[in-house]
Order: structure tokens, then C-alpha cells, then sequence
């Protein structure tokens, strides 16, 4: 028995790796949001340098805020972490991959209007290898997300191939370069959909999104979260301090102290960049940008 999931919605996410569900959040879920991000920007305003809260666009000035990313939302605004631990985000969730979820972390990533920055082409767990593929991100749609304003995209099926190389000259840059792995931007599809609903996409399948040059915003909210007996692998970017700590990550159900091991073409993200910041910091490692090459009139934003 499911909860929320058609067996054709969790046939496609076996199949493609990624797919959007409307609905699930409320317009009050939705305003209490916006209103959040809205502080994030008066935050902003002064600041010169990106802080342990807030990741500011290359293009910030103290007088024109620009964020790119308002780093673990749950820890910041009573609303995302409510919705972190509702049924609006947790039941597909639980449809996919069990009943018992562990949070790997939260963002919330920002393309405003015009600027928004681009994510290069990336497996989410490149970065954090764990003993099984069950791992997944709820991605919340906070606009309207459609192809000319920087939409999340997938390549189909990816996540049941390998993991890609994601270095550059020997260091780990936390993205792929297409032509090297003959990749051809056509295959990918676009996960878009009205403010509400919410992406969900593979920790394996290989994703990204363009610069956002529409005069909407597009704002993203993202839960990351992974079946509880998923244990990261040693030289994973992510860990834990302790089991007790680890533990107090539970959204639902129980955890374990038996990792589930499964065969998954595994990489680990060593050696490390210098510059261990945001993804878009580790990404300037990459020498082929695979969006500065893309048509953004025929949708890639």
C-alpha cells in the first residue's frame, strides 16, 4: 500500500530518476515561505562576504542583496521545519524508499529574476557516497517553475548507470563535463511545474539547471534524505559526529545500527578542493561549463 504515489508515479522514478508531484504544499505553506526568504533578504543587506547562513551571489552588492542559497533553512525558520516533518513532504518519500527516513541536509537555492546563478551538471552522491542508493531529494517548487526561468533537469535513466567523474586535473570540482562523458544536452528533461509541487529526484541521476535570464523568480526548496540503514562511506563530504547525533537526523520511523550494503558503482569525492564552501564554490573547479554552451531560448533557462 502506498500513501500518496501512483504505482505509475513510482514506475517513472524507477525508470527516469526523477518526477514532480503537484499539490503538496498549501497556498499558507507557500506565503509563510515567501515571507521567510524575505527576512533572509533583509539579512543580507550590509553584508560584503557570503556568512554560515546565507551564500551570496558573485553579483551581491551591500545595497542590491543577492543570495543564492539560504544554507539549512530548517535551522533557521520555524516553517521549514515544519514542513520537513509533515506528510506533505515525508509520505511520497516514504512511497519511494521506506518508512524509515533519515535527513542528509536541507537548502533552499535561489534564482531571482534575471541572475540566478546556474548549478553545473552533478550526482548528489558524488558528493556523499553511502552504503545504499536509496537517497533521494524532495525538491519544493516556491514559483511557478517552467522552462525559461532555470527549471531543474534530469538526465533520464542516469542513476542506473554509473557514477560519472566528477574531478578536474585530480581534484574533486563536484561536476560533470558532458562532452568528455558524450553527453548530449537534448536527452535531458526538464522537472517542472506550478509553486506548490515538488520534484523529486534520484541521489544517482545526473541533474543541474541553467541561469535564470526570465524576469520570474525561481526558488527551489530541497529536503535530502535517505533510508536509515544508508550509511556514508568513508571519504564521503558528509558524516556524523556520533550516533546520538546521527540519530537525532530521524524524520520518521526507526533507526539502525546495521548499514544495508548494495552494489553501486561507488566513487569517492577525494582529494578535496580548496575551497570547501557551497556547491557553486567546488563547481568553478570545472573546466567545461556544460550551460554556457546551451541555448537558453529553447529552455534551459
Amino acid at each position: 500500500m502506498t500513501e500518496v504515489l501512483t504505482q505509475a508515479q513510482i514506475d517513472e522514478y524507477r525508470e527516469t530518476g526523477g518526477i514532480v508531484v503537484e499539490g503538496r504544499l498549501s497556498a499558507q505553506d507557500l506565503a509563510e515561505i515567501r515571507a521567510a526568504i524575505a527576512q533572509s533578504y533583509e539579512e543580507a543587506r550590509g553584508l560584503t562576504a557570503s556568512t554560515d547562513r546565507l551564500d551570496l551571489e558573485d553579483s551581491h552588492a551591500p545595497d542590491d542583496p543577492r543570495i543564492r542559497r539560504i544554507k539549512l533553512p530548517h535551522t533557521q525558520y520555524e516553517v521549514f521545519q515544519r514542513l520537513m516533518t509533515s506528510d506533505a513532504i515525508l509520505a511520497p518519500a516514504r512511497d519511494l524508499i521506506g518508512p524509515n527516513l533519515r535527513l542528509h541536509t536541507t537548502k533552499l537555492n535561489m534564482k531571482m529574476a534575471g541572475y540566478g546563478a546556474a548549478v553545473e551538471w552533478h550526482q548528489d552522491m558524488a558528493f556523499y557516497p553511502h552504503t545504499n542508493d536509496d537517497v533521494l531529494a524532495m525538491g519544493v517548487m516556491i514559483d511557478d517553475m517552467e522552462a525559461e526561468n532555470g527549471p531543474l533537469m534530469i538526465f533520464p535513466g542516469s542513476h542506473r548507470g554509473p557514477t560519472l567523474d566528477h574531478h578536474a586535473d585530480g581534484v574533486f570540482v563536484g561536476a560533470v563535463d558532458l562532452a568528455a562523458n558524450g553527453l548530449d544536452l537534448g536527452q535531458a528533461k526538464m522537472l517542472t511545474g506550478p509553486a506548490g509541487s515538488v520534484s523529486i529526484h534520484h541521489g544517482r541521476v545526473l541533474h543541474g539547471s541553467g541561469l535564470n535570464t526570465s524576469d520570474r523568480d525561481r526558488r527551489l526548496l530541497f529536503y535530502e534524505m535517505m533510508a536509515a540503514d544508508s550509511f556514508p562511506v568513508m571519504g564521503s563530504m558528509t558524516g556524523f559526529a556520533s550516533l546520538e547525533e546521527y540519530d537525532t537526523r530521524m524524520l520518521c520511523g526507526q533507526p539502525t545500527i546495521q548499514p544495508r550494503l548494495t552494489d553501486w558503482p561507488v566513487r569517492i569525492p577525494l582529494p578535496h578542493p580548496s575551497d570547501r564552501g557551497s556547491i557553486y564554490e567546488i563547481q568553478k573547479g570545472l573546466k567545461h561549463r556544460g550551460f554556457s554552451i546551451y541555448d537558453t531560448d529553447e529552455g534551459s533557462g
